[in-house]
């Protein structure tokens, strides 16, 4: 099959018509130059740009992992395998990462990927314990790499690249530009693709600051929830106690809101982002965590309900909002007491939202919950229609449908949910009877 017709089925799959220009530039250069620095805005379709050229590279003949992907975060490690996935290539992938079943993983690795994409912890780990072959890695990609700096692997990643003797390209991706490359990525005069804009922060990106009058900036935080006329928002705060806190209070005050963060585990943080994303959810109070890489929609509104330490923090953050076109406003809460950030212009713009006290409307979805998904031959389509013929939805009542492996959920309008649960009481989708109910909300577990 020609490399043309090949690369047109992946963008058909992915259900793009056609590469972006930095995504052309870094295929060319990956495939051509032996050390490639990117650097490209989150949400700029870097996975892709490194991923087309992977596959060019890969060899069918070679049985055992030929290109090493390290991530800072099990997100966006899923995320690189979702993309991959659907690009419907014959290569095998998998993903390891701290908090994974290791068994599982040592059990994948038996039949080794082509593309193994993993945390620096854990894939440090599997070298240690020897659980695949290294002597057939030829290409590796450090991704969002200032990140996995900035969360101190260094030792785990100048461990395994100490142990690739044979790799011949190595590709760094990072949205931020000015990173210091370690002398340990053995990446010397790499070629620099910098696609990060000058004034990329003052696009359409408006900043606006709430003072709070009492040192609890909770009460600050609900009256502009309540002026931002029911639009759905990200709350970021630093830490992941606070995250539950105010999700809680905001929740007893009639404001739908769920958190995320990294003390949660894998399934719970899963089940927030479909809640948040599928609209039955307006407000995702998180930590830093989803600064970057989560699959959300764009936002018009982000919240600091407190300010990171470093800048570049801060920008990830607002990338949540006024990306390419759109544009969006990032609210600074504060009170007197807090320390001064350098990086903030105080004299900016103050918004005054003490008289908001209209609650946002409820959402218009509710989370359903099947106890099926692919590997019970489950789709969308089946969901669908079983919805529609048994559950007596119309066209309009269905929102988000996400199929998992073993589970699915799909966002139905609030005030159908009675009636559809109802309806398919005793009904059966594709001959089998599946536990299908309203999906709880994401709760804290009580012994911790």
């Amino acid at each position: 099959m020609n490399k043309k017709h090949h690369s047109n089925n992946i963008l058909l799959n992915l259900g793009i018509e056609s590469l972006n220009e930095m995504q052309e530039v870094a295929q060319d250069a990956i495939l051509n130059d032996n050390n490639v620095l990117l650097l490209s805005p989150t949400g700029s379709g870097k996975t892709l740009a490194f991923l087309l050229p992977i596959l060019e590279m890969l060899q069918p003949e070679i049985l055992s992992v030929q290109c090493l992907i390290l991530v800072p975060s099990r997100e966006l490690g899923l995320q690189i395998e979702q993309v991959w996935k659907k690009m419907g290539t014959d290569y095998k992938v998998n993903v390891c990462y701290g908090g994974h079943s290791i068994d599982t993983e040592i059990k994948n690795l038996s039949n080794p990927p082509a593309v193994l994409i993993g945390t620096p912890g854990r894939i440090a780990d599997h070298i240690d314990r020897g659980t695949f072959r290294v002597d057939k890695i030829q290409t590796l990609i450090l991704d969002e790499f200032d990140k996995s700096l900035q969360l101190g692997f260094h030792e785990q990643m100048s461990f395994i690249i100490g142990k690739l003797s044979k790799l011949n390209k190595r590709v760094l991706v990072s949205a931020t530009s000015d990173i210091e490359i370690p002398k340990y990525t053995r990446v010397i005069n790499p070629t620099i693709l910098d696609f990060i804009p000058e004034h990329e922060e003052t696009s359409n990106l408006a900043t606006k600051l709430v003072v709070s009058k009492d040192k609890d900036k909770l009460g600050s935080l609900f009256n502009l929830i309540c002026s931002l006329k029911s639009e759905s928002a990200i709350v970021f705060c630093n830490h992941r106690d606070a995250a539950e806190r105010i999700s809680d209070t905001l929740n007893e005050k009639g404001i739908y809101s769920t958190y995320y963060h990294g003390g949660m585990d894998q399934e719970e943080r899963e089940r927030a982002l479909i809640q948040f994303r599928n609209g039955s959810v307006s407000y995702l109070i998180t930590t830093d965590l989803a600064a970057r890489g989560l699959d959300i929609p764009e936002m018009n509104h982000v919240i600091h309900y407190h300010l990171p330490s470093k800048e570049d923090e801060y920008t990830h953050r607002n990338g949540r909002t006024a990306r390419m076109t759109a544009s969006g406003t990032a609210y600074i809460i504060t009170h007197d007491s807090e320390k001064k950030m350098d990086y903030i212009d105080y004299g900016m713009k103050v918004l005054a939202v003490d008289t908001a006290v209209n609650l946002p409307k409820p959402p218009q979805y509710q989370t359903i919950y099947i106890s099926g998904g692919k590997k019970n031959k489950l789709n969308k389509i089946d969901i669908v229609g079983f919805f529609s013929q048994k559950g007596q939805l119309e066209k309009g009542d269905l929102g988000l449908i996400e199929v998992k492996d073993f589970i699915s959920f799909a966002a139905v309008k609030f005030g159908k949910v009675k009636d559809l649960l109802n309806n398919i009481r005793d009904q059966k989708m594709k001959g089998k009877k599946y536990k299908i109910e309203v999906a709880r909300k994401v709760i804290k577990k009580e012994e911790e």
